[in-house]
């Protein structure tokens, strides 16, 4: 009998929230017989400031990974050293799982460097929610750079599925 390997797909969550949004998904390819689910929990799922939500994951999942990175600052230098944190835990992460792909959702600065460090890994991005827009902050670009690096879209209205475009 020949063993087939099952694809490995990682799904990265930093926050409550979009958890709630994935958490269908997630379990869509728990169940599958085909996918190998890698979950990974970064952010505000780590940190006591918000409640440290991955116990609650973890009380119907395996978290396979977790990617510290959150420093306690909201200033611009705060946030561009939780860029750098997250960029070298999921650089590790993803080298340890080696994921056959990753999918994220959003424009959060975690997901921005996820998705970097697996494009610089070569290992196909599926994002989720991308051509939205946010004016005035920063996630807009963000967002458009996930996009950017992504190969697969699920984006959630036609307008949006044209600005992808």
């Amino acid at each position: 009998m020949k063993l087939i390997e099952l694809k490995k797909i990682a799904v990265i969550t930093g926050t409550r929230a979009e958890f709630g949004l994935l958490r269908p998904l997630i379990n869509k390819i728990k169940e599958s017989d085909n996918f190998k689910l890698q979950l990974v929990a970064t952010a505000m799922h780590l940190s006591p400031e918000f409640g440290y939500t991955a116990r609650e994951i973890e009380k119907d999942y395996t978290i396979n990974k977790k990617v510290e990175c959150l420093i306690s600052s909201d200033t611009a230098v705060g946030v561009t050293k939780s860029i750098g944190l997250a960029m070298i835990g999921f650089a590790d992460a993803l080298d340890d799982l080696k994921p056959d792909l990753i999918i994220v959702l959003g424009d959060r600065t975690e997901i921005l460097a996820a998705a970097t460090a697996a494009m610089v890994a070569n290992i196909p991005i599926a994002h989720i929610h991308g051509g939205e827009t946010t004016e005035g902050a920063y996630d807009e670009s963000i967002r458009h750079a996930i996009t950017k690096m992504s190969y697969f879209h699920f984006a959630s209205t036609e307008e949006y599925r044209q600005r992808i475009i």
